[in-house]
């Protein structure tokens, strides 16, 4: 008999999944990515594991192909970590992130409901479910007021989980998280826009970095430490939702001028504001309370806001010199 404990992860490929993947491995978990199919296949995030994961292909636009997955690996635990997950994108495909973002949930759910209610559940909500925020900092008992279609979705997600939990009495539980960022963040987002483009220009890559709003304030977290409460939620007597954050607050100007002095430059010297990078409606200050996941859980955040633009730069830096040092070959 298998002893094992078998996690599957939609979205195994992005940012979270990948660090998740590698601290289920290291917890001795049997992991099941569920990646979609697509005619550019993209696996850098997960290169390093892949031969140690097993890979399923499922769609959460394909009810069928979720029941199918969940059938064969009988996992014990879910993680829905699939999303379209870029803001700004949300507002020119309204109608697919409605799909993946907030339906998609619903279809992960029914195939646990039809093939084995007693598996877990974790869903990933998000701080953009706060929007236009109502009290400052957001806790679990903040109402939600999004602002970008990518919110909505997230809150229909989170609420469809509270139903299914109320409902079905699956053990089904959402982290609320607040923006969390790695080496391994999409170029799209600005903490890697930041230090990409410091470290570009840095190399004599670039001259200048264009910015929208340098006032909007963030609550930044690390990813590898984010994931590691996903995992605690699971482990829990009872299913919650919990609030993952810092609890602190940084500009983004701050964020790039630590960036531009990790590498030994004067931001105010390649920086450019630009209208064309505003969104149509602003966020302007997102910080969460984790008070709740603390006291319950016994979580916290390990990396600091320095030490994660640190390591970004460095990571940049590195990436970029290999990319010349292989050009000249």
């Amino acid at each position: 008999m298998d002893t094992k404990k078998t996690a599957m992860i939609t979205g195994v490929t992005g940012q979270d999944g990948s660090y998740l993947a590698e601290l289920l491995l290291e917890k001795g978990y049997r992991v099941v990515g569920v990646v979609r199919r697509s005619s550019t296949e993209s696996f850098e995030r997960i290169g390093h594991i892949k031969d140690r994961i097993e890979l399923t292909q499922a769609d959460l636009l394909d009810q069928y192909s979720l029941i199918e997955a969940v059938q064969t690996f009988r996992p014990d635990e879910v993680y829905n970590l699939a999303a379209q997950s870029f803001v700004p994108t949300s507002w020119n495909q309204p109608v697919l992130t409605g799909e993946f973002t907030a339906l998609g949930v619903t279809r992960v759910l029914e195939a646990i409901r039809l093939v084995d209610p007693k598996i877990r559940f974790y869903q990933a909500s998000s701080s953009e479910m706060y929007g236009k925020v109502l009290e400052v900092p957001q806790s679990e008992n903040t109402p939600f007021y999004p602002r970008s279609p990518y919110g909505v979705a997230k809150a229909y997600g989170h609420y469809i989980t509270v139903n299914y939990r109320e409902s079905y009495n699956l053990f089904a539980v959402s982290g609320i998280l607040f923006n969390h960022e790695s080496p391994r963040r999409g170029l799209e987002f600005v903490t890697r826009k930041v230090t990409n483009a410091a470290a570009r220009i840095k190399l004599g890559l670039d001259k200048e970095l264009r910015m929208g709003n340098l006032e909007a304030r963030r609550d930044w977290g690390f990813a590898g430490d984010y994931v590691e409460a996903m995992w605690m939620m699971l482990q829990q007597v009872e299913p919650d939702d919990y609030v993952v954050a810092t609890g602190e607050t940084h500009p983004v100007q701050e964020l790039v001028s630590v960036a531009f002095e990790r590498v030994g430059l004067d931001w105010k010297d390649y920086v450019v504001q630009d209208p064309a990078f505003y969104r149509p409606a602003e966020v302007d200050l997102l910080v969460g309370d984790p008070a709740k996941a603390k006291e319950k859980m016994g979580w916290t955040p390990k990396v600091t806001f320095q030490e994660l633009v640190g390591m970004m730069v460095d990571s940049d830096v590195a990436r970029w010199t290999r990319e010349i040092k292989n050009a000249g070959n």
